[in-house]
């Protein structure tokens, strides 16, 4: 029996189309035709004016974004999480508007500093599954 896993994604159906793009290295935003605003997480929805599913769609984001702020994590007793400290949990600004939560990998934590600019790259969590993080 394997070891329960807290870092993975439950895909499903809608959010199968960000999963299938993430494990290619691409990023996906959900923008909206009606305000023109993009989104992260992904909803069906525009969290920003309501619009429905078939006004929401998907778009490739640039992988630019900025660092906001973050949090250099020393212990976490949640699988597998303990195995990777420290680790620093951040939310990012994304060059499209959304914030996104994220990791910041290949920074020493003494480098990281708001507003400093960050590129998307992916991290393999388990097999098949690729979650966007960023770094310097």
């Amino acid at each position: 029996m394997s070891a329960v896993r807290y870092d993975l994604p439950e895909a499903d159906d809608f959010t199968r189309p960000y999963w299938d793009a993430a494990a290619e290295g691409r990023l996906l935003l959900r923008r909206c035709a009606d305000c023109g605003r993009a989104h992260h997480y992904p909803r069906e929805f525009c969290p920003f004016c309501w619009a429905g599913e078939d006004r929401v769609g998907w778009e490739e984001a640039s992988g630019r974004a900025t660092l906001y702020t973050w949090s250099v994590i020393h212990r976490n007793d949640l699988p597998p999480f303990g195995a990777r400290v420290p680790y620093a949990a951040a939310v990012v600004d994304l060059e499209e508007g959304p914030r996104m939560m994220t990791e910041v990998v290949g920074c020493p934590e003494g480098e990281l500093r708001i507003g400093m600019p960050l590129r998307v790259t992916f991290r393999e969590a388990a097999e098949g599954v690729w979650v966007a993080v960023f770094r310097p």
